[in-house]
């Protein structure tokens, strides 16, 4: 119950005030935990992001996938693969991941947040060998990179609206699958 505590105090934190606020006597105040007591739980900063990555990635990737799971052909899920990943950039819990800097984190964590977006990537190889691409593996690495360009833009509130950007990248990847 504590640990849950602490993890929704850890994404406020983070989506509110950035890496700076994610400290243990903030996330103390916001549960009403001794500062002690946020340490018998997590032993650094980089232990709360890597559960939060292991307790909200899931979420997202099963989110991602069920979208996936209801389009029909490749086109529609590489679309939805997109679509889905951008319409969860307001929410808070991915808010709270992307505010980490990878390199603020230890190895540990690093290659934890690397391995499960991975398992993104993995969820649309299959859509791109189905569109006859040579080296599927590597063409969904470059379409992560067009959604992560697109999460970075909206995460730092662009000039451009995010159904703009979302527009754009869906338009970019489905333009590029066929490029």
């Amino acid at each position: 119950m504590q640990r849950g505590a602490l993890l929704d105090a850890a994404r406020t934190l983070l989506s509110e005030g950035g890496t700076e606020a994610l400290t243990f006597p903030a996330l103390a105040e916001r549960t009403g935990l001794a500062r002690s007591s946020v340490y018998e739980y997590f032993r650094s900063r980089a232990a709360v992001v890597e559960e939060l990555c292991a307790v909200d990635f899931p979420v997202w990737a099963a989110e991602v996938e069920a979208a996936m799971t209801r389009a029909d052909t490749p086109e529609e899920k590489i679309e939805a693969y997109v679509r889905r990943q951008l319409a969860l950039v307001g929410d808070r819990r991915h808010r709270a991941v992307v505010a980490i800097s990878a390199g603020e984190l230890d190895a540990g964590a690093r290659e934890k947040i690397r391995a499960a977006h991975g398992g993104l990537i993995a969820m649309i190889v299959e859509a791109l060998a189905d569109l006859g691409h040579e080296q599927p593996r590597l063409a969904a690495m470059l379409l992560q990179g067009v959604v992560d360009a697109a999460v970075r833009r909206i995460e730092l509130g662009a000039a451009e609206d995010p159904t703009d950007i979302t527009e754009a990248a869906v338009a970019m990847a489905l333009r590029g699958i066929h490029g």
